[in-house]
């Protein structure tokens, strides 16, 4: 693999009830476990982190297939859900579930670029094979299973 960019950062304190930074400081956070897992909730925790760079990368990796097949992705959204749990043996592990909506596509249109999508994101090459990963394309409203909608997403 060429290398075009590389982050960096450092965890510091007691892991998940700690400090997050990067090299260049841009992000810079208190880390605490939520209260699902005996924590105070009082900042985020890796699950939190994960989502966000998934949904990130995952959404980026989408609007280039979109781009390259000359279709409109305007006003397209991803949300990633971590799941945390005991994986057996005394090990734990993640699933992520992602909502991703192209609202200017039906969803016969939006899967071959969600399908593509999965197989251009480096997330989705990380993880292939080694957690679940679940791709469901959601009309542009906010499904009612979700306790909110995602900031930035039209209602």
């Amino acid at each position: 693999m060429k290398i075009l960019y590389t982050a960096e950062a450092v965890a510091t304190g007691d892991g998940r009830d700690g400090h997050a930074r990067s090299s260049d400081g841009a992000l810079d956070v208190g880390l605490a476990s939520p209260p699902e897992l005996g924590g105070t909730g009082e900042g985020t925790n890796p699950e939190q982190l994960f989502a966000a760079g998934y949904a990130a990368c995952f959404h980026s990796a989408l609007r280039l297939v979109a781009r390259r097949r000359h279709v409109d992705a305007g006003g397209s959204w991803v949300r990633a859900k971590v799941d945390f749990g005991p994986s057996g043996g005394g090990a734990y592990g993640i699933g992520v579930r992602m909502d991703i909506c192209l609202p200017e596509l039906d969803r016969e249109a939006a899967r071959p670029l969600v399908d593509d999508a999965h197989q251009v994101c480096p997330y989705s090459n990380a993880t292939r094979g080694n957690i679940s990963v679940q791709l469901s394309i959601v009309d542009s409203e906010v499904p009612a299973t979700m306790d909110s909608e995602p900031a930035g997403v039209p209602a």
